[in-house]
């Protein structure tokens, strides 16, 4: 079963507050998207390998440490998990970054994909699918289907706000995928959304309501 890692420092939940409530803009509300993103990017790859390698530096030569093996790729879900982008790269600038759109069809309520762009190597790399919200968890699960399908081996999921029934399908999905998460919420509504939550994560990043 996956591990599911639910985030305890205080700037992230300190931030989380923030996107939650109401009055919050979208100007502020994108900058704390992304703040919040690289933080939980420094959490979420504290397990990464390390390899020892020679330099030099002005001085003498020395040995120190840098990534191992794998190299990480960013996929967001269109179009919320963008807003997650920035930050991630702020951490790790060197990774590469692919692209899944998904929308839910009115009348089966399942997800359709309308846009896969990955890097070539996708399927080589350590890759973090991100989407601020984990409420159905349908979305998810679709995206990360859609990268297992195209050869995609090492994946994580990173979300702000999850709801427990969310979670739950998640895993069952998925447990081979680890989850990490800025905050758990208590549940979901009658109209799916999560509760207490924040709203519509994309609508609030890009001002669209």
């Amino acid at each position: 079963m996956s591990k599911v890692f639910v985030m305890d420092h205080p700037l992230i939940q300190h931030k989380i507050g923030w996107i939650r409530r109401k009055e919050t803009g979208s100007k502020e509300f994108r900058t704390l998207i992304s703040e919040i993103a690289m933080l939980m990017c420094y959490e979420a790859t504290r397990d990464l390998k390390l390899t020892d390698i020679e330099i030099e530096t002005p001085i003498c030569k020395t040995t120190v440490k840098e990534l191992k093996g794998k190299k990480l790729a960013v996929v967001p879900i269109l179009r919320a998990g963008l807003g997650m982008v920035d930050g991630m790269l702020a951490m790790i600038p060197a990774a590469k970054v692919g692209h899944i759109g998904l929308y839910r069809d009115p009348q089966t309520l399942k997800p359709v994909e309308y846009y896969c762009k990955l890097p070539e190597d996708c399927d080589e790399r350590e890759v973090f699918v991100v989407d601020p919200m984990l409420a159905t968890g349908g979305s998810s699960i679709a995206a990360i289907q859609m990268l297992k399908d195209r050869g995609v081996k090492n994946i994580r999921f990173m979300c702000i706000i999850a709801a427990p029934e969310g979670v739950k399908a998640m895993q069952e999905a998925h447990p081979d995928v680890d989850i990490y998460i800025g905050a758990l919420d208590k549940k979901l509504n009658e109209h799916c959304y999560i509760v207490p939550g924040l709203g519509d994560a994309g609508d609030r990043i890009f001002g669209t309501k």
